[in-house]
């Protein structure tokens, strides 16, 4: 009898043993949870700064007299086929030459402002294009401070180039505003010849400045 326990309680250990050695496999043969990932953060791309339109360097060593024009050291500048002035091109510095001018110079009592294209296009709306920036260059001179009455503003076209329209850069000198002294203590100027110059030189006068105001 005692021959039969023995065996039995040995197999009951082992089985025992054998459980308890499968549950801690268990155990242990199960994998840990894989961390998640983080989410990658996204910096957005700075935003680029537009850069600033520079304006060309103009050599603005002031204007001179030559015979009754009043001549400027750069044209002044449009914006393309139009009477506006294009400020980015330095139109406002240009045009504070003339200003300070008619500011020293009292005795001009009349300044004539040309205009002038060249020979594209048809002849009316050159005519047209050279009254109108005649004008925006007497209304930028009004509201600077250039007494109105001072001022008559024309417009010729192309009918007075100043060189063949045969190459852009001709063309480019023919699109021109052309100061010229008019008159001067109330007197019309004369001409090399010494014949007074009608004060709008036979130009189509664009309009009274005044009414620019």
């Amino acid at each position: 009898m005692r021959k039969l326990v023995a065996p039995v309680l040995c197999t009951a250990v082992a089985v025992l043993s054998f459980a308890i050695a499968g549950c801690s496999v268990k155990v242990q043969a199960g994998e840990p949870d894989e961390p998640k990932p983080t989410p990658a953060v996204t910096t957005p791309a700075p935003t680029a700064k537009p850069k600033p339109k520079l304006k060309p360097k103009l050599n603005l060593r002031g204007l001179k007299k030559v015979g009754n024009e009043i001549e400027l050291p750069a044209p002044v500048p449009f914006k393309t086929g139009s009477a506006v002035l294009d400020t980015d091109a330095g139109a406002d510095e240009i045009l504070e030459l003339v200003r300070q001018y008619m500011v020293a110079n009292p005795d001009t009592t009349l300044l004539r402002i040309e205009g002038h294209t060249d020979s594209d296009g048809d002849d009316a709306s050159n005519q047209t294009l050279s009254e109108q920036r005649a004008w925006s260059v007497s209304k930028w001179l009004t509201e600077h401070g250039v007494d109105c009455k001072r001022q008559i503003a024309v417009g010729f076209g192309e009918s007075r180039p100043l060189v063949p329209n045969d190459t852009p850069e001709n063309k480019a000198k023919n699109r021109r505003v052309s100061f010229f002294e008019a008159a001067n203590k109330g007197t019309p100027v004369k001409d090399s010849a010494g014949k007074l110059v009608p004060v709008d030189n036979g130009g189509k006068v664009a309009g009274d400045p005044c009414a620019a105001k």
